[in-house]
Protein backbone atom coordinates (compact mmCIF):
# COMPACT_ATOMS: atom_id res chain seq x y z
CA UNK A 1 0.00 0.00 0.00
CA UNK A 2 1.27 3.41 -0.71
CA UNK A 3 -0.53 7.26 0.14
CA UNK A 4 0.31 10.42 -1.53
CA UNK A 5 0.05 13.54 0.77
CA UNK A 6 -0.39 16.96 -1.15
CA UNK A 7 0.43 19.70 1.39
CA UNK A 8 -1.50 23.28 0.94
CA UNK A 9 0.40 25.79 3.32
CA UNK A 10 -2.42 28.74 3.85
CA UNK A 11 -4.54 29.60 6.21
CA UNK A 12 -6.73 32.61 6.77
CA UNK A 13 -5.33 32.93 10.11
CA UNK A 14 -3.05 30.84 12.03
CA UNK A 15 -4.62 29.05 15.02
CA UNK A 16 -3.02 30.18 18.67
CA UNK A 17 -1.36 26.44 19.23
CA UNK A 18 -0.25 26.00 15.52
CA UNK A 19 3.79 25.24 14.72
CA UNK A 20 3.31 23.65 11.77
CA UNK A 21 4.46 25.69 8.12
CA UNK A 22 1.89 26.91 7.50
CA UNK A 23 1.10 31.21 6.26
CA UNK A 24 -2.36 33.15 7.18
CA UNK A 25 -0.73 35.41 3.98
CA UNK A 26 -2.58 33.91 1.02
CA UNK A 27 -0.65 35.86 -1.93
CA UNK A 28 1.57 33.40 -2.87
CA UNK A 29 -1.41 30.52 -3.28
CA UNK A 30 -1.08 30.87 -7.23
CA UNK A 31 2.49 30.88 -7.41
CA UNK A 32 2.66 27.98 -5.02
CA UNK A 33 -0.21 25.96 -6.61
CA UNK A 34 1.98 26.62 -10.38
CA UNK A 35 5.03 24.99 -8.25
CA UNK A 36 2.86 22.18 -7.05
CA UNK A 37 1.65 21.04 -10.46
CA UNK A 38 5.68 21.27 -11.54
CA UNK A 39 6.59 18.99 -8.91
CA UNK A 40 4.28 16.24 -9.15
CA UNK A 41 5.60 15.81 -12.77
CA UNK A 42 9.20 15.93 -11.41
CA UNK A 43 8.74 13.65 -8.84
CA UNK A 44 7.00 10.90 -11.62
CA UNK A 45 9.67 11.49 -13.60
CA UNK A 46 12.26 10.34 -11.57
CA UNK A 47 10.80 8.12 -8.86
CA UNK A 48 9.63 3.98 -9.36
CA UNK A 49 6.17 3.35 -10.96
CA UNK A 50 3.68 2.02 -8.86
CA UNK A 51 -0.24 2.48 -7.52
CA UNK A 52 -1.04 4.79 -5.12
CA UNK A 53 -4.45 3.71 -2.55
CA UNK A 54 -4.61 6.57 -0.97
CA UNK A 55 -4.31 10.39 -1.49
CA UNK A 56 -4.66 13.06 1.00
CA UNK A 57 -4.88 17.39 0.94
CA UNK A 58 -3.69 18.68 4.47
CA UNK A 59 -2.45 21.72 5.43
CA UNK A 60 -2.80 24.69 6.68
CA UNK A 61 -5.94 24.61 5.13
CA UNK A 62 -6.63 22.85 1.73
CA UNK A 63 -10.43 23.81 1.53
CA UNK A 64 -8.74 27.68 1.44
CA UNK A 65 -7.85 27.57 -2.28
CA UNK A 66 -10.36 29.22 -4.58
CA UNK A 67 -12.85 27.07 -6.64
CA UNK A 68 -11.58 25.14 -9.01
CA UNK A 69 -7.92 24.78 -7.73
CA UNK A 70 -8.58 21.27 -5.89
CA UNK A 71 -9.93 19.77 -8.67
CA UNK A 72 -6.86 21.02 -11.03
CA UNK A 73 -4.65 19.36 -8.41
CA UNK A 74 -6.33 16.29 -8.32
CA UNK A 75 -6.78 16.04 -12.03
CA UNK A 76 -2.78 16.87 -12.16
CA UNK A 77 -2.07 13.81 -9.54
CA UNK A 78 -4.11 11.31 -11.93
CA UNK A 79 -2.02 12.37 -15.03
CA UNK A 80 1.19 12.31 -12.82
CA UNK A 81 0.48 9.38 -10.50
CA UNK A 82 -1.30 5.61 -11.16
CA UNK A 83 -4.15 5.78 -8.51
CA UNK A 84 -5.81 3.22 -7.60
CA UNK A 85 -9.61 3.43 -9.13
CA UNK A 86 -10.41 2.93 -5.29
CA UNK A 87 -8.01 4.74 -3.30
CA UNK A 88 -9.68 7.12 -0.84
CA UNK A 89 -9.24 10.61 -1.72
CA UNK A 90 -9.55 12.90 1.56
CA UNK A 91 -8.97 16.93 2.15
CA UNK A 92 -9.35 18.55 5.32
CA UNK A 93 -11.41 21.88 5.70
CA UNK A 94 -11.90 24.14 8.22
CA UNK A 95 -15.34 24.92 8.62
CA UNK A 96 -14.19 29.12 8.41
CA UNK A 97 -13.86 28.08 4.61
CA UNK A 98 -15.85 25.81 3.08
CA UNK A 99 -18.92 26.36 1.56
CA UNK A 100 -21.75 24.56 -0.60
CA UNK A 101 -20.31 24.94 -4.63
CA UNK A 102 -16.68 23.71 -3.30
CA UNK A 103 -18.20 20.47 -1.41
CA UNK A 104 -20.00 19.97 -4.48
CA UNK A 105 -16.59 20.18 -6.47
CA UNK A 106 -14.94 18.41 -4.46
CA UNK A 107 -17.03 15.36 -5.28
CA UNK A 108 -17.44 15.98 -8.55
CA UNK A 109 -13.96 16.04 -8.45
CA UNK A 110 -13.63 12.64 -6.67
CA UNK A 111 -12.69 13.10 -3.20
CA UNK A 112 -14.48 10.82 -1.20
CA UNK A 113 -13.75 11.55 2.36
CA UNK A 114 -13.56 15.01 3.82
CA UNK A 115 -11.55 15.38 7.52
CA UNK A 116 -13.03 19.04 9.02
CA UNK A 117 -11.09 20.43 12.21
CA UNK A 118 -14.00 21.23 14.42
CA UNK A 119 -12.02 21.00 18.19
CA UNK A 120 -14.61 21.82 20.30
CA UNK A 121 -18.21 22.33 20.62
CA UNK A 122 -17.33 25.39 22.81
CA UNK A 123 -17.50 28.77 20.87
CA UNK A 124 -15.71 30.43 24.01
CA UNK A 125 -12.98 27.65 23.81
CA UNK A 126 -12.44 28.31 19.74
CA UNK A 127 -11.70 31.70 20.51
CA UNK A 128 -9.81 30.99 22.83
CA UNK A 129 -7.66 28.64 20.37
CA UNK A 130 -7.66 30.87 17.98
CA UNK A 131 -10.14 29.20 15.65
CA UNK A 132 -11.78 31.17 13.33
CA UNK A 133 -14.71 29.03 13.15
CA UNK A 134 -17.91 29.13 15.37
CA UNK A 135 -20.24 25.67 16.21
CA UNK A 136 -23.20 26.44 13.81
CA UNK A 137 -20.27 27.01 10.96
CA UNK A 138 -19.29 23.49 11.19
CA UNK A 139 -22.84 21.97 11.39
CA UNK A 140 -23.96 23.91 8.54
CA UNK A 141 -21.19 22.75 6.75
CA UNK A 142 -21.46 19.10 7.60
CA UNK A 143 -25.18 19.15 7.01
CA UNK A 144 -23.90 20.80 3.11
CA UNK A 145 -21.84 18.03 2.67
CA UNK A 146 -24.22 15.59 3.48
CA UNK A 147 -26.28 17.27 0.81
CA UNK A 148 -23.45 17.29 -1.62
CA UNK A 149 -22.65 13.55 -1.38
CA UNK A 150 -20.13 12.54 0.93
CA UNK A 151 -20.45 9.35 2.91
CA UNK A 152 -17.38 9.50 4.85
CA UNK A 153 -16.88 12.10 7.32
CA UNK A 154 -14.19 12.67 10.00
CA UNK A 155 -13.66 15.42 12.27
CA UNK A 156 -11.58 16.58 14.83
CA UNK A 157 -11.21 17.42 18.60
CA UNK A 158 -8.71 18.67 20.90
CA UNK A 159 -8.62 18.08 24.73
CA UNK A 160 -6.97 19.67 27.16
CA UNK A 161 -7.53 23.27 26.10
CA UNK A 162 -7.02 26.03 28.55
CA UNK A 163 -10.39 26.56 30.40
CA UNK A 164 -11.67 23.28 29.12
CA UNK A 165 -14.01 20.97 31.43
CA UNK A 166 -14.45 17.23 30.97
CA UNK A 167 -17.92 17.81 30.37
CA UNK A 168 -16.71 20.04 27.17
CA UNK A 169 -15.07 16.97 25.76
CA UNK A 170 -18.17 15.14 25.86
CA UNK A 171 -20.82 17.25 24.98
CA UNK A 172 -18.64 17.77 21.82
CA UNK A 173 -18.49 13.86 21.36
CA UNK A 174 -22.26 13.59 21.81
CA UNK A 175 -22.90 16.52 19.12
CA UNK A 176 -21.04 14.44 16.54
CA UNK A 177 -22.56 10.89 17.39
CA UNK A 178 -25.94 12.60 17.24
CA UNK A 179 -25.22 14.32 13.90
CA UNK A 180 -23.71 10.77 12.40
CA UNK A 181 -20.43 11.48 12.21
CA UNK A 182 -18.49 8.82 10.84
CA UNK A 183 -14.69 9.26 12.03
CA UNK A 184 -13.36 10.75 15.24
CA UNK A 185 -9.69 12.28 16.13
CA UNK A 186 -9.35 12.98 19.54
CA UNK A 187 -6.46 14.29 20.52
CA UNK A 188 -4.52 16.27 23.80
CA UNK A 189 -3.19 19.71 23.16
CA UNK A 190 0.33 20.08 23.33
CA UNK A 191 1.50 23.56 23.28
CA UNK A 192 4.72 23.75 21.44
CA UNK A 193 7.28 26.77 22.36
CA UNK A 194 7.02 29.84 20.50
CA UNK A 195 3.10 30.17 19.69
CA UNK A 196 0.78 32.62 20.71
CA UNK A 197 -0.68 29.82 23.18
CA UNK A 198 2.53 29.23 24.72
CA UNK A 199 3.58 32.81 25.75
CA UNK A 200 -0.09 32.67 27.31
CA UNK A 201 0.35 29.82 29.49
CA UNK A 202 3.82 31.06 30.07
CA UNK A 203 2.82 34.52 31.40
CA UNK A 204 -0.22 33.39 33.56
CA UNK A 205 -2.69 34.61 30.57
CA UNK A 206 -4.54 31.52 30.37
CA UNK A 207 -4.17 28.25 32.65
CA UNK A 208 -4.28 24.59 31.18
CA UNK A 209 -6.46 22.10 33.36
CA UNK A 210 -4.41 19.81 35.15
CA UNK A 211 -2.67 16.18 34.11
CA UNK A 212 -5.24 14.72 36.18
CA UNK A 213 -8.41 16.90 34.29
CA UNK A 214 -6.62 16.14 31.06
CA UNK A 215 -6.10 12.08 31.68
CA UNK A 216 -9.96 12.34 32.57
CA UNK A 217 -11.03 13.89 29.51
CA UNK A 218 -8.75 11.26 27.35
CA UNK A 219 -10.35 8.65 29.63
CA UNK A 220 -14.20 9.30 30.12
CA UNK A 221 -13.87 10.43 25.99
CA UNK A 222 -12.30 6.92 25.22
CA UNK A 223 -15.03 5.17 26.70
CA UNK A 224 -18.09 7.56 25.96
CA UNK A 225 -17.12 7.58 22.35
CA UNK A 226 -16.46 3.47 22.37
CA UNK A 227 -20.23 2.93 24.02
CA UNK A 228 -21.52 5.08 21.00
CA UNK A 229 -20.43 2.46 18.31
CA UNK A 230 -16.89 3.86 17.34
CA UNK A 231 -14.06 1.49 17.81
CA UNK A 232 -10.32 2.90 18.87
CA UNK A 233 -8.36 1.61 16.05
CA UNK A 234 -4.61 4.20 17.21
CA UNK A 235 -4.10 5.46 20.03
CA UNK A 236 -6.16 8.82 19.09
CA UNK A 237 -8.58 7.72 16.21
CA UNK A 238 -11.94 6.30 16.35
CA UNK A 239 -13.95 4.90 13.59
CA UNK A 240 -17.94 3.56 12.73
CA UNK A 241 -17.45 -0.40 11.27
CA UNK A 242 -15.66 0.18 8.07
CA UNK A 243 -15.14 4.24 8.29
CA UNK A 244 -10.88 3.71 9.64
CA UNK A 245 -8.45 6.28 7.59
CA UNK A 246 -6.72 3.84 5.24
CA UNK A 247 -4.23 6.85 4.35
CA UNK A 248 -3.30 7.17 8.12
CA UNK A 249 -3.12 3.51 8.31
CA UNK A 250 -0.46 3.33 5.83
CA UNK A 251 1.38 5.29 7.93
CA UNK A 252 1.26 3.39 11.01
CA UNK A 253 2.03 0.31 9.24
CA UNK A 254 5.54 2.33 8.06
CA UNK A 255 4.24 2.01 4.49
CA UNK A 256 5.48 3.84 1.97
CA UNK A 257 4.07 7.34 1.22
CA UNK A 258 4.80 10.54 -1.09
CA UNK A 259 5.25 13.89 0.54
CA UNK A 260 4.19 16.88 -2.55
CA UNK A 261 4.73 20.49 -1.22
CA UNK A 262 6.33 22.40 1.08
CA UNK A 263 8.03 20.98 3.94
CA UNK A 264 6.55 17.20 3.34
CA UNK A 265 7.59 14.43 4.77
CA UNK A 266 8.30 10.91 2.20
CA UNK A 267 9.37 7.13 2.77
CA UNK A 268 10.18 4.83 -0.32
CA UNK A 269 11.40 1.93 -1.30
CA UNK A 270 13.71 2.82 -4.40
CA UNK A 271 16.15 0.55 -5.64
CA UNK A 272 15.61 -2.01 -2.55
CA UNK A 273 16.44 0.83 -0.32
CA UNK A 274 14.46 2.32 2.56
CA UNK A 275 14.93 6.05 1.87
CA UNK A 276 13.28 8.83 3.54
CA UNK A 277 13.35 12.53 2.11
CA UNK A 278 11.83 16.24 2.58
CA UNK A 279 11.41 19.45 0.83
CA UNK A 280 12.05 22.39 1.73
CA UNK A 281 10.53 24.61 4.16
CA UNK A 282 11.09 27.85 2.55
CA UNK A 283 8.22 28.94 0.38
CA UNK A 284 10.36 31.06 -1.81
CA UNK A 285 13.17 28.32 -2.34
CA UNK A 286 10.27 26.01 -2.81
CA UNK A 287 8.55 27.59 -6.14
CA UNK A 288 11.82 28.70 -6.99
CA UNK A 289 13.36 24.97 -7.39
CA UNK A 290 10.33 24.01 -8.81
CA UNK A 291 10.40 26.36 -11.38
CA UNK A 292 14.00 25.54 -12.47
CA UNK A 293 12.65 21.91 -12.96
CA UNK A 294 14.40 20.87 -9.53
CA UNK A 295 12.77 18.71 -6.78
CA UNK A 296 12.42 20.94 -3.90
CA UNK A 297 14.44 18.87 -1.41
CA UNK A 298 16.00 20.14 2.06
CA UNK A 299 18.59 17.72 1.59
CA UNK A 300 19.83 14.15 -0.46
CA UNK A 301 17.43 11.53 0.40
CA UNK A 302 18.80 9.26 3.13
CA UNK A 303 18.68 5.43 3.41
CA UNK A 304 17.54 4.18 6.57
CA UNK A 305 19.25 1.28 8.04
CA UNK A 306 17.55 -2.18 8.33
CA UNK A 307 17.73 -1.78 12.17
CA UNK A 308 16.18 1.13 12.09
CA UNK A 309 13.08 0.74 9.74
CA UNK A 310 12.70 -2.17 12.31
CA UNK A 311 12.44 0.05 15.25
CA UNK A 312 9.61 2.07 13.40
CA UNK A 313 7.11 -0.42 11.99
CA UNK A 314 7.74 -1.09 16.16
CA UNK A 315 7.32 2.18 17.01
CA UNK A 316 4.51 3.34 14.64
CA UNK A 317 2.08 -0.47 14.93
CA UNK A 318 2.03 -0.42 18.21
CA UNK A 319 0.19 2.55 17.66
CA UNK A 320 -2.29 0.34 16.95
CA UNK A 321 -4.99 -1.24 18.57
CA UNK A 322 -4.42 -3.95 16.45
CA UNK A 323 -0.71 -3.91 16.99
CA UNK A 324 1.70 -5.70 14.84
CA UNK A 325 1.22 -8.74 12.77
CA UNK A 326 4.02 -11.23 12.96
CA UNK A 327 3.57 -12.72 9.52
CA UNK A 328 3.56 -9.16 8.00
CA UNK A 329 6.38 -8.38 10.46
CA UNK A 330 8.27 -11.43 8.98
CA UNK A 331 7.27 -11.17 5.20
CA UNK A 332 9.26 -7.56 5.33
CA UNK A 333 12.26 -8.56 7.14
CA UNK A 334 12.64 -12.30 6.96
CA UNK A 335 12.93 -12.66 10.54
CA UNK A 336 10.59 -12.94 13.60
CA UNK A 337 9.65 -10.32 15.62
CA UNK A 338 10.35 -12.43 18.64
CA UNK A 339 13.36 -13.30 17.61
CA UNK A 340 14.51 -9.40 17.16
CA UNK A 341 12.58 -8.25 20.22
CA UNK A 342 11.85 -11.07 22.54
CA UNK A 343 13.27 -9.31 25.87
CA UNK A 344 11.33 -6.07 25.20
CA UNK A 345 8.10 -8.02 24.51
CA UNK A 346 9.21 -10.41 27.44
CA UNK A 347 9.34 -6.91 29.55
CA UNK A 348 6.49 -5.75 28.85
CA UNK A 349 4.32 -8.51 29.11
CA UNK A 350 5.35 -8.72 32.73
CA UNK A 351 4.32 -5.24 33.35
CA UNK A 352 1.00 -6.26 31.94
CA UNK A 353 1.64 -3.60 28.82
CA UNK A 354 1.29 -6.02 25.83
CA UNK A 355 -0.54 -8.88 24.79
CA UNK A 356 0.08 -11.54 22.23
CA UNK A 357 -2.59 -13.05 20.60
CA UNK A 358 -3.85 -14.01 17.10
CA UNK A 359 -1.04 -13.57 15.50
CA UNK A 360 0.17 -10.18 16.64
CA UNK A 361 1.38 -8.14 19.45
CA UNK A 362 -0.42 -4.94 20.82
CA UNK A 363 -0.27 -2.77 23.62
CA UNK A 364 -3.05 -2.89 26.50
CA UNK A 365 -4.93 -0.17 27.90
CA UNK A 366 -2.30 0.58 29.38
CA UNK A 367 0.47 0.72 27.56
CA UNK A 368 -0.92 2.81 24.98
CA UNK A 369 -1.68 5.38 27.41
CA UNK A 370 2.26 4.78 28.12
CA UNK A 371 3.55 4.22 24.60
CA UNK A 372 6.16 6.21 24.67
CA UNK A 373 7.91 4.75 27.90
CA UNK A 374 7.07 0.85 26.85
CA UNK A 375 8.86 1.89 23.48
CA UNK A 376 11.94 2.43 25.37
CA UNK A 377 11.99 -1.56 25.55
CA UNK A 378 12.92 -1.19 22.18
CA UNK A 379 15.72 0.89 22.00
CA UNK A 380 19.54 -0.65 21.95
CA UNK A 381 21.13 -0.43 25.09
Amino acid sequence: MAGLYVHIPFCKAKCRYCDFVSFPDCESMGEYCAALLKEMRLCAAALPRQTYDTVFFGGGTPSILPEGAISLLLQSLRDSFEIAPTAEITIEANPGTLDAAKLHEYKAAGINRLSMGLQSTNDVLLETIGRIHRCTDFVQNYESARKAGFGNISADLMYGLPGQTVKDHLDAIEMLYRLGIDHISAYSLIVEEGTPLYMDVTYGTESLPTEEDVYLMHRRGMEFLETLGYARYEISNYAKPGFASRHNLNYWENGQYLGLGLNSHSAMRVDGKWLRFANTARLQDYIRNCNLGQRPLAEAPQEIPRAEEMFETIMLGLRKTSGISEAAFRERFGEDAKAVYGAAFAKLKKRGWLLEEDGAFRLTEEGLDFQNEALLEFLPD
